[in-house]
């Protein structure tokens, strides 16, 4: 056996002596092979295949395992032959750093820490142990902490905490948090009988978790709306804090004023900003003095806004018969910015309508420098353009309505046509200085004094003339009374209108009138007198005595008819009765 057995095997195989097992590591006419080693190690060839452990470096996993683990050296001999302060563990996978390069090789190798119970029963074994911290430290948390230590610690120390940054919880610390050691949040407590310190789950969403509410609970609400991380006395709570939660809501100008503008300071906490705790949000009085002297009622509201004092609301509702100038008529209507151009609170002189509205008249009724109200002739009730002046207020001023005048529209005299603009005074009262004169230079100036057209009309027409005839050298008899004056004194055209007009040298002769029927037969040199036969009233021949011609009329010839003698003949185309007859005996008209 000895010249086949090199030596005896080590006490770890000696369960393989004999020639029977030579097979269970060495090849038929060869040395052990890695593989048969791992047949039987099967714990490392399992890491093997995972890539781990000091087997699986790329500088041993090429050697043959006889070269470190030699046998047939005898029952005592150590196969694992191994020199701790040579040994480099950078192969095993697992760098040491930090502390654990200085740790003696058993304090981490040791049964306790190996999780696989067949391994934990070897002797003196290196395999088995985890890279997770906790495979070899205790929990110091418990399992109230994730496993994954190195987020927080490092290998240099357990304590402090180099890895750890707090703003990457939920709960960043800022200001004073930030200065506070630890222990004074995280208490060391005892917890299954070891030492234990609580960093998750603590409640930190309310500083009252950690701190004593100096307020004893007068002010709801998150302590962050008043207090900053810097410093609890310091207040910064103008703007940020919820004043909803007191019951008095803060709008407009309130969100932005500093709030001991309202609250008195007090440097008591239980007292601080309870000053108020009795006021309404509608009962403005109490903090803001009433400008209107509880004139208009105290619920200030109704017309202003917070957003600013002056800013008021629409002010439909107002009543404003409560003021010194209730609205009437028209001013019912007006929008309050028409009169109030700034503050409503700021005075109006209302004394008298220009004070507000423009004088359209422009001192047109001005007396001394002062224009009337203008309620004399406008009311309230009514637009401007309205007016209240009447005919018979007329009849009291310089130019009394009379006439056509009463029915002409007041526009028809007072509207200025170049300006459109209304105009009462300086308009004249003259029929001239409205009406045009179509006389001007025709009439002598004593039947036509100062062109007062009042000389021969009235206000009643044009067409009713009154002129006495009888101031001239041809007065009006008969039925001359009844001729219009434009039948002698005017030219009238085909279209109606006045081509020429002749109130000075007028022929007075009848026929420069009137169509001469006669001719000339009763011409004396060269001259008609027609009014030897007939007057104005009518033309019948009144004043012919058949007596004073050559052939009275006697016996029979006294009922004839005028016609039985003197018959009408055709002369050049016009029938013309013939009156001077030679027939004188009676043979002539008598066969």
């Amino acid at each position: 056996m000895a010249q086949i057995s090199p030596g005896d095997l080590t006490k770890a195989h000696a369960k393989l002596e004999g020639m029977g097992n030579c097979t269970q590591c060495h090849e038929l006419g060869d040395k052990v092979t890695n593989t048969k080693c791992l047949d039987c190690h099967d714990e490392i060839s399992n890491l093997m295949n995972q890539n781990r452990g000091f087997h699986a470096s790329r500088e041993v996993k090429t050697q043959s395992c006889t070269k470190c683990h030699s046998e047939h050296h005898g029952r005592n001999f150590d196969m694992v032959r191994f020199d701790s302060k040579s040994f480099d563990h950078n192969k095993t996978g697992y760098t040491l750093e930090g502390a654990h390069k200085s740790v003696d090789c058993k304090q981490c190798h040791q049964a306790s820490h190996i999780a696989d119970a067949d391994i934990r029963k070897r002797a003196d074994t290196y395999l088995g142990l985890q890279t997770n911290c906790l495979s070899c430290h205790d929990d110091f948390h418990q399992g109230s902490m994730p496993n994954d230590c190195l987020k927080c610690h490092s290998m240099e120390a357990f304590s402090p905490v180099a890895n750890f940054d707090h703003n990457d919880t939920a709960f960043p610390l800022n200001g004073s948090h930030a200065t506070v050691d630890c222990k004074e949040c995280h208490k060391v407590t005892i917890k299954d009988g070891k030492e234990f310190q609580q960093f998750k789950g603590l409640a930190f969403n309310d500083c009252k978790a950690c701190h004593t509410d100096p307020h004893q609970g007068n002010l709801p609400g998150a302590c962050a709306q008043c207090h900053s991380e810097s410093s609890f006395s310091a207040f910064n709570g103008t703007g940020r804090f919820n004043h909803t939660v007191t019951g008095f809501n803060l709008n407009g100008q309130h969100k932005s004023i500093n709030c001991f503008e309202c609250h008195t300071k007090s440097s008591s906490p239980t007292t601080v900003f309870q000053d108020k705790t009795a006021v309404a949000e509608s009962n403005c009085v109490a903090c803001h003095q009433d400008p209107h002297e509880n004139k208009y009622g105290q619920d200030c509201a109704k017309c202003h806004q917070e957003q600013s004092f002056i800013a008021l609301k629409a002010m439909d509702f107002f009543d404003h018969s409560v003021t010194d100038f209730p609205l009437e008529g028209q001013h019912q209507s007006v929008d309050c910015r028409a009169c109030h151009e700034k503050r409503f609170s700021t005075p109006i002189d209302f004394t008298a309508c220009q004070n507000c509205h423009d004088d359209y008249h422009q001192g047109q009724f001005a007396e001394g420098g002062i224009s009337p109200d203008c309620d004399t002739c406008h009311s309230l009730e009514q637009p401007f353009t309205f007016t209240s002046f009447s005919i018979d207020k007329h009849q009291d001023t310089a130019f009394p309505l009379a006439g056509a005048h009463a029915a002409t529209p007041c526009f028809a005299c007072h509207v200025d046509e170049a300006s459109k603009r209304w105009e009462f005074r300086d308009i004249g009262i003259a029929c001239i200085d409205c009406h045009d004169n179509i006389h001007e230079n025709a009439i002598p100036e004593r039947y036509y004094p100062e062109q007062n057209c009042a000389s021969c009309h009235g206000p009643e027409a044009w067409d009713a003339v009154n002129f006495d005839h009888n101031q001239t050298d041809w007065p009006l008899t008969g039925r001359h009374l009844e001729a219009a004056c434009s039948q002698c004194h005017f030219e009238i055209s085909e279209k109606e209108t006045i081509i020429s007009q002749n109130f000075t040298n007028l022929n007075t002769d009848c026929a420069s009138c009137h169509e001469n029927i006669h001719d000339d037969s009763f011409a004396v040199n060269g001259v008609t007198e027609c009014s030897r036969c007939h007057v104005t009233s009518s033309w019948l021949p009144e004043k012919f005595n058949h007596n004073d011609t050559r052939f009275p009329l006697t016996g029979k010839h006294e009922e004839l008819d005028c016609r039985a003698c003197h018959e009408s003949q055709n002369n050049q185309g016009e029938p013309t009765v013939i009156y001077k007859l030679n027939k004188l005996e009676c043979i002539d008209c008598h066969s």
